[in-house]
């Protein structure tokens, strides 16, 4: 069995050393065995580790959902429901969030469109931008998406 330095170990899980070092710290792995130097020295299992969690990662998996994804991996008497579960619950909150980016963006297009884009100073996506929030809004703390010019915004183009 092959035993590597964290550059090595980097390398060949496509996770950076600066990365393995916080999944470390954050307790996503454990300290690998050390040199009497104090160098890391990471096994091929461990590499394998790492690899998983950059696979996960790459899928949007936040760390304490792929903390419990490498539990079920390691665990071989896992039920594969769980892990379905968690996948489907990760799903979910991709599809609200990738719903969330296409009105933002449909915002951004509107006000983009508004714009004419030439040497007069008056531009609609800086005034909406800079926009006071009504007497309602105002007295309640919101979500920057609630502004009122987004609002406003959204109505114009026929989104929501």
């Amino acid at each position: 069995m092959e035993i590597m330095n964290i550059g090595r170990a980097a390398k060949i899980s496509g996770v950076s050393a600066k990365m393995i070092r916080h999944y470390e710290e954050v307790g996503l792995v454990p300290a690998p065995e050390r040199t009497d130097s104090g160098y890391r020295q990471y096994s091929e299992p461990e590499v394998h580790t790492l690899r998983f969690i950059g696979q996960a990662r790459d899928l949007g998996f936040s760390i304490r959902q792929i903390g419990d994804l490498v539990g079920l991996w390691q665990n071989r008497r896992r039920p594969s429901r769980s892990v379905k579960a968690l996948a489907e619950a990760h799903i979910q909150a991709l599809e609200e969030k990738a719903q969330e980016l296409l009105g933002m963006k449909a915002t951004l297009e509107h006000l983009v469109h508004c714009c004419n884009g030439d040497d007069r100073p008056e531009c609609p996506i800086l005034e909406s931008l800079s926009a006071e929030l009504d007497e309602e809004l105002a007295k309640t703390p919101v979500p920057r998406s609630s502004r009122k010019v987004v609002r406003n915004a959204r109505r114009d183009a026929g989104i929501n």
